[in-house]
């Protein structure tokens, strides 16, 4: 335990040779990130989180919620309101030295037609006959987070998931993983570092052909087999500086600042991100926060940088700019975020709303 940094990155080492045989952008919803905090600082979280949402970002951050218990709820509506995201966390506090959270996250398309009886028997054009189904992914968080009193300054945590993805009745996966993660603090300086599936986070596809067999056989499709689908590690670090500003003597500091900048890093070969290589992707992000009092917060930040090709042959680099407000009122926080201002990058801008609530059994 002197060196746990030196103990993450080996226990990453042996996925990583997987890189150039297995699919990028495997359990991708999981990468889009929780908490309308979060998303207006473009996920600059790894360091600072400190609240309910840590089970997602930063199961070690678990440790800075001082009430009993703390609750989170988010939701998103992405590409006008065909596909829905939600999340609940949930954070229960053991004892001095330790923390239990619980998350679970649904990002899914809903009312999808299935025509595959559009035509009746007598080969009449029914539609009546449409139905519907829903493609959906979600994920089921247990996280743990201990302070260990010979490790100064550090805190350690790590989550359990459990994956299932579904697309109708047509095919579904089930699937597990692991992520350890780390925050260390010295005055106003924050550090954070996160390994996602640092063993490989495997989806056992299973596929009923029976559903579809025949419209594929006629369309000249390939019957899909039963497969296994990896998820191969991410890591993230961020680092975080605070400071008050406005003092009045004998008084608590009126405003603050806090601002914080990291990269997500992975391993599944060469991505659209601002640096990248056959090994592995970097994709920087950045975010500050402005506070009042504690009460009033003014966020902003930057990431999702990408390279575009134009129809004349030129690149271009584009970003994601992002924008938000918070209002914490005793134990009852809510916030919003206002992703891709002016519509900058390619993905599309969306409003979010979370909320959060903390309190603590009565004496």
């Amino acid at each position: 335990m002197k060196h746990p940094w030196f103990f993450l990155l080996l226990l990453l080492l042996p996925t990583w040779a997987w890189s150039q045989n297995t699919p990028k952008y495997s359990n991708e919803f999981l990468a889009i990130g929780v908490g309308a905090r979060a998303l207006a600082m473009a996920n600059a979280q790894v360091a600072i989180t400190e609240d309910a949402t840590a089970g997602y970002w930063n199961p070690a951050g678990l440790l800075h919620i001082q009430d009993d218990y703390a609750f989170s709820l988010m939701h998103a509506s992405y590409f006008a309101g065909m596909a829905n995201y939600d999340y609940g966390g949930f954070a229960l506090k053991i004892d001095s030295l330790s923390r239990l959270g619980a998350s679970i996250i649904r990002f899914g398309v809903d009312d999808i037609p299935d025509t595959r009886f559009l035509f009746d028997a007598d080969g009449n054009l029914n539609y009546n006959n449409i139905r519907s189904f829903s493609a959906a992914d979600y994920a089921f968080i247990l996280s743990y987070a201990r302070l260990f009193p010979n490790l100064k300054n550090l805190q350690l945590g790590a989550n359990f998931k459990v994956i299932h993805r579904s697309v109708g009745i047509f095919a579904n996966a089930w699937g597990i993983g692991l992520d350890v993660g780390a925050q260390w603090q010295h005055k106003n300086w924050r550090l954070g570092l996160v390994g996602r599936d640092i063993t490989g986070t495997y989806n056992a596809w299973y596929f009923n052909p029976e559903t579809f067999y025949d419209v594929f056989n006629q369309t000249g499709n390939t019957i899909p087999d039963n497969s296994v689908e990896i998820t191969l590690p991410r890591m993230i670090l961020d680092g975080a500086y605070y400071w008050d500003f406005l003092k009045q003597k004998g008084q608590k500091p009126i405003a603050g600042v806090m601002i914080t900048a990291g990269a997500d890093i992975t391993f599944d070969g060469k991505r659209n991100t601002l640096a990248h290589s056959d090994f592995a992707s970097i994709d920087p992000h950045a975010g500050m926060e402005l506070n009042y009092k504690k009460t009033v917060f003014i966020r902003g930040g930057i990431g999702q940088f990408q390279k575009i090709k134009d129809f004349n042959g030129s690149t271009s680099t584009s970003f994601q700019p992002n924008f938000g407000l918070g209002l914490q009122i005793k134990a009852f926080t809510i916030d919003y975020a206002l992703t891709d201002i002016g519509d900058q990058a390619e993905g599309l801008y969306s409003h979010v709303f979370s909320v959060q609530y903390s309190f603590s059994k009565k004496q």
